[in-house]
């Protein structure tokens, strides 16, 4: 028995009030899922029409691993039951996989970083010669710039997973890939899309910082410190970037393409070269609204929800159909 136009799948409440108060304004039916108190029966029908899920990779930072797990089923679940999940199950396997990107992007001919995957330090150290330094040290699953490093040496990744043994959790993969040498006082470039169009182009100056979480309770606007699991000694700045080649726009449409993604981002940046290399691919996100404002894509939640509206439409009328 169907209940609700749609199911939010969350596990951040704060990210996504936002979101909510766009559903309540608009009396839109939801049910929301919490993935940190999970329970499913396989019996069941799914009460929602089409389902939206938002569970980020960082969520481990939290204590929240096992959101994602319950994330994966549950989307695997909800397809089975003939459901459309919007970042469903194929688009959580990208998400989780930061070397999947990158094979992605390879497939796709797109400019990306040299990218090396390891699990045991014994096998990165037997290839090590092989490899210029600096890289960039980033964990299969990323969230929140949590466990990257700028590394020089063998021996200073070493002493990283000495010193920080739960470091491999929970993923127990890490991706060495060539740091891009671009211009540190122009930054990088994330696009927002919703659905195939683009919401807007954002640059962000990082500071030195990894951790680029667009949401403002991470990264305020005022610049003041975030309420998130892995500060900044500075944080990132946030910049409209009006200025965007739509060559670019159009390659990031193609990632967005063959990622499976509904809501996503793509980053990337200008190289010493000149030439533009993609390096990570975001379903969902945390939309800024100030940016999206200037850019000219209006309230960036008034946006999603009418994308979400469209996709409750369409599958109105394939139930109408079948009747």
């Amino acid at each position: 028995m169907i209940k609700y136009d749609i199911g939010i799948i969350y596990e951040h409440p704060q990210w996504h009030e936002p979101l909510f108060n766009e559903l309540d304004k608009r009396k839109i039916s939801y049910e929301k899922i919490d993935l940190t108190n999970g329970f499913c029966t396989l019996e069941d029908e799914p009460r929602s029409k089409i389902y939206y899920n938002l569970v980020s990779p960082s969520a481990y930072n939290r204590g929240n691993q096992n959101a994602i797990s319950f994330a994966y089923a549950l989307c695997n679940y909800l397809e089975s039951n003939n459901r459309i999940v919007l970042n469903g199950k194929s688009s959580m396997d990208l998400e989780i996989s930061k070397s999947s990107q990158m094979m992605l992007l390879k497939n796709l001919n797109i400019n990306y970083p040299k990218t090396h995957f390891f699990n045991n330090l014994n096998a990165l150290e037997s290839n090590s010669n092989s490899i210029k330094f600096p890289q960039i040290l980033k964990p299969q699953q990323g969230g929140s710039g949590s466990r990257i490093y700028k590394v020089h040496s063998f021996s200073e990744i070493k002493e990283i997973f000495e010193s920080t043994p739960n470091i491999w959790f929970p993923d127990n993969l890490f991706l060495l890939q060539n740091e891009i040498e671009y211009d540190k006082t122009f930054g990088i470039i994330r696009l927002e899309f919703i659905g195939d169009e683009l919401l807007y182009a954002m640059r962000i100056i990082t500071n030195g910082a990894f951790n680029l979480c667009p949401s403002v309770i991470c990264n305020p606007e005022n610049g003041e410190a975030g309420h998130c699991e892995i500060p900044s000694a500075k944080a990132p700045e946030f910049y409209s970037y009006n200025e965007i080649d739509p060559s670019i726009v159009e390659t990031a449409k193609r990632i967005i393409k063959a990622s499976g993604h509904s809501v996503a981002s793509v980053e990337f940046t200008y190289g010493a070269d000149g030439e533009a290399y993609f390096y990570d691919i975001n379903s969902n996100s945390n939309l800024r609204e100030n940016i999206s404002l200037e850019f000219g894509g209006g309230n960036p939640f008034e946006k999603v929800v009418d994308y979400l509206q469209d996709q409750i439409l369409i599958q109105s009328r394939i139930e109408l159909e079948l009747v």
